[in-house]
């Protein structure tokens, strides 16, 4: 028996927690919510599903699903037919499948197959033991009801009165309507999908569609065929009385059509609408590579929940906002080209899809929006302390925390984005580029070992602190900056950071800082703070300055920083420290940028010069006594004594 109670639950959590989200800008943080919303819904059963490893002694090469559904009947009839290779000897196939629905037969070259149906699974008894390395076919006949309690994969509504039929089947609801393998560990290698429904009505699945045939008795069988490999949650149907037009996209010679299925009733809007659809895609193609599935088509249907779905070659969509077009688009890339190895890697799709909304803003709208694109992110990310873009595995089964909006979209952007301002722009494209390249990963799996590894290839830096504080990790880093006058053309920049409970112990970032000259001049720097109270001396093209921003394009995440100036000069001097001290053999002196030391004097405490130096920082002081002494400098920004310990 299915546990209505903890549906129940899991049903309440979702209401109260999209009931406590206040988005921080209706135009960025609102769409993600909707986005991440519709996830939400589609995958609310989440916790009470785990990974089935009963699937996992097999590969799926080839699948056809046959169907037949009328958008005004809440009820699926059809056949599934699934040629396998099988990984290990096996006696038994598995499939997953809701007991919602009803396994009719199960056959193997026309042979029926003694079968057994339990609440998630059908497990089929084969004709005798196959091999690893063997390949079979096996075609299961079912039908059904799917759940219908508002936040399901298969749902029947109307709009205009008209009724709908969609699928949303992310991440484990594949299996409320069709026996199928749904792990994120087997890919199938390609689908054929033939839709029977109502003539009156348009279908739609991935891929390209092959035919539509009138079948004279009232209902027309449309055939869809993709040949690239698809995760499970990506197959999706949708049937209405769509009106259809189609765009041209891609560079010669992979040109393609942008197929938009649409409600007669949004047929004018939504056409000026997805017009934006093209150069956002030939923007994704210039700065990535071409679209990946450029033999087939991409395509947008309209659907009856808010935000969108990134079905491989077809996203289902709420509407046609510029910003949903894009996040949808980029996920054929990120998410269907390369899907997330685990939904604990989930920011890989989401993070990425997100964050490639965000470039789309900077190339089209220019570098103001997309600054202020990001301080929505960072106003966002920072109203909670708490939580990490990685999922901990034990949240896998949390739906909320799987599509949270903050961490898993937000922040998984804005943390693409740190890297970016980390690595410039030519070494982190490198890095991205190669790992959507990566034979190992494309139209396969990635988990966040592969990002890493590409990143730091291109860069050739190790990365492993950055993730472990903005991945793996929690929290972010509050900055009180202090900025004194230096010498001529020079300012004296001193940092310090605290950081959100049971975040990182220090987060190493450059920090950008922007100069506002006394005569309207404008300076922007970055430093590269690696310590706690650590000073820059940072050279002018302007005499003075009477303003000091930090972080004005929102390039990192904090919260609530500050920048004090200071009216009192400050002496380069007072930096200057010596070390180690108490010293035994040698003695370092430490200078801040833009000091030279000319002269070294040592005296002993009785005032007794016994050491002499010029232009050194490292002095031999094994011969002299133990003892205090006192070193006096004379540097270009001018002379100080210092006192160290002989010992």
């Amino acid at each position: 028996m299915k546990n209505y109670t903890l549906i129940l639950v899991s049903l309440l959590n979702i209401s109260a927690l999209f009931a406590q989200h206040t988005p921080v800008s209706a135009s960025n943080n609102s769409l993600i919510e909707s986005i991440s919303e519709s996830e939400m819904k589609a995958a609310y059963r989440t916790i009470n599903t785990v990974a089935n490893l009963n699937t996992g002694n097999y590969d799926v090469t080839h699948q056809t699903l046959n169907v037949t559904v009328d958008p005004a009947v809440q009820y699926i009839a059809g056949s599934v037919t699934t040629t396998f290779t099988a990984t290990q000897d096996m006696a038994s196939i598995t499939f997953d499948l809701t007991n919602f629905l009803t396994v009719n037969s199960a056959t193997i070259n026309g042979t029926e197959l003694n079968f057994t149906q339990n609440t998630e699974e059908v497990v089929i008894t084969l004709p005798q033991t196959l091999s690893a390395g063997e390949e079979a076919t096996i075609v299961v006949t079912y039908e059904g009801a799917p759940l219908a309690s508002g936040l399901d994969s298969f749902v029947t509504s109307t709009h205009n009165g008209s009724p709908i039929l969609w699928t949303l089947s992310e991440p484990y609801g594949a299996k409320d309507w069709w026996p199928c393998k749904q792990d994120l560990n087997d890919k199938i290698e390609s689908i054929d999908v033939f839709i029977t429904a109502p003539s009156q009505y348009v279908s739609v699945s991935n891929g390209l569609e092959q035919s539509a045939i009138d079948n004279g008795n009232g209902t027309k069988t449309t055939h869809f065929q993709h040949n690239y490999p698809i995760p499970a949650y990506l197959v999706a149907i949708a049937v209405t009385n769509y009106s259809v037009y189609t765009q041209t996209a891609g560079t010669a010679p992979n040109t393609f059509p942008i197929v938009n299925y649409v409600y007669p009733e949004s047929l004018t809007s939504a056409q000026t609408q997805t017009q934006q659809t093209v150069p956002i895609m030939n923007f994704f193609e210039e700065r990535f590579e071409t679209y990946p599935f450029h033999t087939e088509k991409y395509g947008h249907a309209q659907c009856g929940f808010g935000g969108g779905m990134e079905h491989t070659t077809v996203s289902f969509m709420g509407g046609f906002n510029r910003e949903l077009i894009a996040h949808e688009l980029a996920h054929q890339w990120f998410g269907d080209k390369i899907t997330c190895g685990s939904w604990q890697d989930i920011w890989l799709n989401e993070g990425f899809a997100t964050y490639l909304t965000g470039l789309m803003i900077e190339h089209i709208d220019g570098n103001n929006n997309f600054a202020l694109w990001k301080r929505n992110n960072v106003e966002n990310i920072t109203s909670l302390p708490y939580g990490s873009v990685y999922i901990p595995a034990a949240d896998t089964l949390s739906v909320g925390r799987v599509f949270a909006s903050r961490l898993t979209y937000n922040k998984g952007a804005m943390v693409l984005h740190m890297l970016r301002f980390k690595l410039g722009d030519e070494q982190f494209f490198e890095g991205v580029g190669n790992y959507l390249a990566d034979p190992a990963l494309a139209y396969g799996y990635a988990k966040t070992p592969d990002f890493i590894a590409h990143m730091e290839t291109a860069s050739g830096l190790d990365l492993t602190d950055f993730f472990a504080d903005w991945i793996y990790g929690e929290g972010y880093p509050t900055y009180s900056i202090t900025v004194n006058h230096g010498t001529a053309n020079h300012a004296v920049v001193t940092i310090n950071q605290t950081q959100t409970q049971g975040g990182a112990s220090f987060y190493e970032l450059p920090v950008p800082l922007r100069f506002m000259g006394t005569n309207g001049e404008v300076f922007d720097t970055v430093v590269d703070n690696t310590v706690n109270h650590q000073q820059f001396d940072v050279e002018l093209p302007f005499a003075a300055f009477n303003n000091v921003i930090f972080n004005i394009k929102s390039d990192i995440i904090s919260a609530g920083s500050s920048v004090t100036l200071s009216n009192k000069p400050f002496s380069l001097l007072n930096s200057i420290s010596l070390y180690p001290n108490p010293a035994g053999n040698m003695l370092n002196i430490s200078v801040p940028k833009g000091v030279d030391i000319n002269q070294v004097a040592i005296y002993n405490a009785l005032g007794q010069k016994v050491l002499q130096a010029s232009n050194t920082t490292g002095i031999n002081i094994a011969s002299l006594a133990n003892g205090i002494h006192f070193v006096t400098l004379v540097t270009n920004a001018g002379t100080t004594q210092l006192k160290f310990v002989k010992e």
